[in-house]
């Protein structure tokens, strides 16, 4: 590694009393602070009582590209760049992540301040399963795009989350009741840690109608993943006569289809054996 260090630090996502200590330590030391809305990073400041001793920049999705090459430089010459966002952390649906790459490729080191996440906050409170889980952002705008995307997703097992515009809200819910089916249940997090903060839970369907009055605020919706089809043991047994057909052995097929499936071995033997077959299966 050489040159100097970017950090990336994330942001209190309401409640300003979520930032990390670390992340006024780093704002009052860094040489340089590139902050998304260098006006939010004021009010933040004032209210994390400390000042930038170093230069602010503003580094958005608009300027991104342009900015780049003088942040890398000044890491390369040795400085620190902290990089902050409105909220949350720097990359995940915000400017940073080709700044990242740019460093990376240069060899300069690039670390981080942990802190507030409106995914894992939503997640964790949505009531939906948290073992597994996908971040897919925000959606495409245009309906059609939109649907596209959606359908993509349609057999994601894993719980899903989505940040989404107040105002385009309905619009996206009722798209997913079409793609994904009324009766998938969801959450809708409006106002994370904020006064006003609400969490609606429901079928798409509920929350697609309780949208009907308009919706406010920051709000990342969470839906649940597609449910495993039911297993069927005549539903198996065509596939584990033609692996039989192919050479393997129905003992072992059966086992694995079992442990896959959760049927019964047993039963799964016993059914393709009791049919009428063209060759003798290998047992």
């Amino acid at each position: 590694m050489s040159g100097g260090v970017l950090v990336l630090a994330a942001t209190p996502i309401g409640d300003s009393r979520d930032a990390a200590p670390r992340l006024a330590d780093e704002l009052r030391t860094a040489d340089v602070v590139a902050a998304e809305d260098t006006r939010r990073l004021r009010r933040l400041c004032r209210d994390l009582d400390v000042t930038p001793s170093g230069r602010v920049l503003s580094f958005h999705e608009h300027n991104e590209a342009e900015r780049i090459p003088e942040l890398v430089e000044r890491l390369r010459a040795g400085d620190r760049v902290l990089v902050v966002t409105d909220a949350g952390m720097p990359s995940v649906s915000d400017p940073g992540y080709r700044l990242v790459r740019a460093a990376v490729a240069v060899d300069i080191r690039v670390t981080g301040v942990p802190g507030p996440s409106a995914v894992l906050l939503a997640l964790a409170v949505s009531g939906l399963p948290v073992d597994r889980f996908c971040f897919e952002g925000f959606l495409p705008r245009r309906s059609g795009e939109r649907s596209g995307a959606l359908g993509a997703l349609v057999g994601e097992p894993r719980t899903m989350v989505f940040f989404e515009a107040p105002h385009r809200l309905a619009r996206t819910l009722e798209s997913m009741v079409q793609v994904f089916g009324a009766d998938r249940q969801g959450a809708v997090c409006r106002e994370l840690t904020k006064t006003y903060e609400e969490v609606r839970r429901g079928t798409l369907h509920e929350l697609l109608d309780w949208t009907s009055d308009g919706v406010r605020g920051e709000v990342t919706l969470v839906v649940g993943g597609a449910s495993a089809p039911a297993a069927d043991v005549d539903g198996e047994v065509a596939g584990i006569r033609e692996r039989v057909a192919a050479g393997e052995r129905l003992k072992d097929v059966t086992a694995e289809v079992a442990a896959a499936t959760g049927l019964s071995r047993k039963a799964l033997y016993d059914a393709v054996v009791s049919r009428p077959r063209s060759r003798p299966e290998r047992t």
